[in-house]
């Protein structure tokens, strides 16, 4: 198993309570959750070794916006 990488991460108690029970729902710990969002997160941007950044602007797809 590949050995993980130990940081302190500062959430606010709402956003923090949110995430616990967002986790709940998927029947993850509250730490798996926030690894499988930025995992996620990091895989659609194409940030991770082997995955690829999708076309039309910034990460998720969505175009920029117009500029005046």
């Amino acid at each position: 198993m590949t050995e993980k990488k130990r940081f302190l991460l500062r959430l606010n108690a709402e956003l923090y309570d949110a995430l616990e029970r967002w986790a709940a729902d998927d029947l993850r710990s509250a730490n798996a959750q926030i690894e499988y969002l930025l995992t996620e997160a990091a895989r659609r941007s194409g940030r991770l070794p082997g995955t690829t950044r999708p076309p039309g602007g910034p990460a998720g797809g969505t175009p920029p916006p117009p500029t005046v």
